[in-house]
């Protein structure tokens, strides 16, 4: 019998355990899974066979904080029992390991995550999902956190009948019982850890077919079945688009959408799997302002980008967030056309522009980059170097770099390599000047941006000094960005005609005049007719603000107006209304329970932070409130967790 040792860290970083990738080649890993939702418990039964690449006496799987049992090692149909002990981060297999030679492991365990995978209630009925970046897989699942190790996952999970059950790969069968049910999913090719996936909830899907044959499953909550156009609008056109854009074919079985409660960040790219934030879930309104179209081409960019091939260290993290910015922004291109663009490209270059000003830029290659670099400037480089060489070499050196490395890992060069195969060009350079300064090169930016008419006639418009000449612009036929930029420029320029413009021009003016003169009131009021959730929320902030006369009727008008998911309006109109002196007195202690309960747990973290804000802001914060407030200080959504504990330390020191 072959012994697992409880090792001490110290002991582990002696031995190395690092670059396992260099001895051992995990193969495949079939999981079966299951919750203990009321103790937050993940329970799980997995095997896993991997190659002997070195001989080696040691063998580990990244394992945080978990509980193994019945742990076996099966070699040539001999089954060796090992001893169920494992240090706090790994389970260590102690063996006589031969090169060449392939085992299989299996082994029980439970644990409760701390992170990676969250157990959140929506509308009181559970919901799970996972993020594995940045937070690792091996909280929730036995794994290998190292990237450089890819494996095909084979993922089985039982839970209650009525919930969707969602995971990488293609649903084979589900077996249905009494009271559960367990869904099987099969993945065929091998993928780095961090991108298993599972989301667990009550949905519907509506499925579309790519051009290519690929299913497309769109995840939605029953009541939000209005909501499923707007927020999944362009989805098909867009995996057509990129899949004929990139020159390779989609590489997964499927390709999956999942929105889920109080997520991370905007949407994370798991292996066929996106899941995002159900902030994104919008009406046709909402579209306008606020949509899933950006992050949803980026998520679908990355199925190539990060998951087909995959960076070997932070040092090649742009090859992931550059490549995913950039091919978005192509797709959103096909979508908006040439001057969106543009326009974004122009937006992207001002952000970098600042970070130098404000000296916190690195080189590309910094694996402690900010997000502006690896994902802005990481498109950035691919536009010029595309710019550079011209459309056909740029486009067979990305199909030749997918294909060359697809399910393994690259770096830096590989892309450059290729780049420089197709082109005939040294691009050593390039190189230098694009990946490895540390400024932003600016000026050839804005050279390579005035290619457009658009962005030459945007910048060549200067209307901060009063100027007829930019006055009758506002009413003439340019574009309404330049009629944006010219409004934001000199609000003074403003006239009635100036309200006759589409709506986000209107909306330009909304947010720009915030002093609001007399001869224009009739006008301004007009703008809370808008199908615009920001321009109406601000119109009325400001009406209100302006107008105090005429108060009630600018709350009357609004009163049914929700907004974005995050109740925008509303919110604003339920603290406008309860400080309106004469409003609907009777109604005041309604109002004052429904911001609050807003602040409670069973809203998504987006809603509770508006409400916190506001109640702050009237300081009128009572005890459930503050109880909420408490609450919040444990989130797991780190940037709700901090703005909490700020307003509660100011909140307390103010008293």
């Amino acid at each position: 019998m072959k012994n697992i040792y409880l090792l001490s860290l110290f002991f582990l970083s002696l031995v190395c355990f690092g670059q396992q990738t260099d001895s051992v080649d995990f193969k495949t890993c079939k999981a079966s899974i299951s919750f203990n939702v009321a103790k937050k418990k993940v329970i799980g039964k997995v095997e896993y066979t991997f190659k002997i690449l070195k001989q080696t006496d040691s063998v580990y799987l990244d394992a945080q904080n978990m509980q193994f049992s019945n742990v076996s090692l099966l070699r040539n149909n001999k089954q060796n029992l090992l001893k169920d002990e494992n240090s706090k981060s790994k389970l260590i297999l102690r063996h006589k390991f031969k090169k060449g030679k392939q085992y299989t492991v299996t082994f029980n365990y439970n644990a409760i995550p701390k992170k990676a995978l969250y157990f959140v209630e929506r509308n009181g009925v559970p919901q799970i999902w996972t993020q594995g970046q940045g937070k690792y897989t091996s909280n929730w699942l036995p794994s290998i956190d190292d990237m450089n190790d890819k494996i095909e996952f084979d993922v089985s999970i039982t839970f209650d009948k009525g919930f969707e059950v969602i995971a990488n790969g293609n649903l084979t069968n589900t077996l249905v019982n009494d009271s559960t049910a367990t869904w099987h999913y099969n993945m065929q090719k091998p993928m780095t850890s961090y991108l298993v996936a599972l989301a667990i909830g009550k949905y519907s899907k509506k499925v579309e077919i790519s051009k290519s044959g690929i299913p497309l499953e769109m995840y939605y909550y029953p009541e939000d079945s209005l909501k499923f156009e707007p927020t999944y609008r362009y989805s098909k056109q867009m995996f057509d688009f990129l899949e004929e854009e990139i020159g390779v074919p989609y590489p997964w079985q499927n390709y999956k959408q999942i929105p889920v409660k109080d997520f991370l960040y905007a949407g994370m790219e798991n292996t066929s799997t996106t899941i995002f934030a159900d902030s994104f879930v919008i009406d046709s309104i909402a579209f306008v302002d606020k949509n899933y179209v950006n992050v949803n081409a980026h998520e679908l960019a990355h199925q190539w980008f990060g998951n087909l091939v995959t960076e070997t260290s932070g040092t090649h993290h742009w090859l992931q967030e550059g490549f995913a910015t950039y091919y978005a922004l192509l797709a959103e291109k096909e979508v908006f056309g040439e001057d969106y663009y543009y326009r974004r490209l122009y937006e992207y270059a001002q952000e970098l522009q600042q970070q130098d000003k404000a000296k916190a830029s690195t080189s590309v290659l910094n694996p402690k980059a900010s997000s502006t670099t690896f994902y802005r400037r990481g498109a950035w480089v691919l536009h010029a170097l595309r710019e550079k060489v011209g459309d056909t070499a740029f486009k067979m050196a990305v199909k030749n770099y997918l294909l060359k490395h697809q399910y393994k890992n690259v770096e830096t060069k590989d892309f450059i390599s290729e780049v420089e195969n197709t082109s005939k060009q040294n691009l050593n350079t390039f190189v230098e000047t694009w990946l490895k300064r540390e400024v932003f090169n600016f000026e050839e930016a804005l050279q390579l941006l005035k290619k457009s008419a658009f962005i030459k006639d945007y910048l060549e418009v200067d209307c901060t000094a009063n100027d007829l000449k930019c006055t009758e612009l506002l009413t003439s036929n340019i574009s309404d960005e330049i009629k944006e930029k010219i409004i934001r420029e000199n609000p003074k320029l403003i006239t009635q005609n100036t309200f006759k413009n589409p709506l986000k021009v209107r909306q330009a003016i909304a947010q720009s005049l915030t002093d609001i003169p007399l001869e224009l009131k009739d006008d301004y009021e007009s703008l809370l007719n808008d199908e615009s959730y920001v321009t109406i929320e601000t119109a009325l902030f400001n009406l209100w603000q302006n107008f105090p006369k005429d108060r009630i009727k600018y709350l009357d008008k609004t009163k049914n107006v929700v907004g974005f998911q995050n109740k925008n309006v509303r919110m604003l109109w339920l603290t406008l209304a309860l400080v309106t002196d004469g409003f609907e007195t009777e109604n005041k202690k309604q109002y004052f329970e429904e911001l609050t309960n807003y602040t409670s747990p069973k809203y998504g973290f987006e809603v509770r932070q508006n409400a916190f804000q506001y109640l702050n802001e009237i300081q009128a914060c009572g005890a459930d409130c503050k109880e909420h407030l408490q609450q919040a200080k444990t989130h797991h959504n780190w940037r709700f967790k901090s703005f909490a504990t700020k307003l509660l330390k100011s909140s307390l020191s103010a008293e």
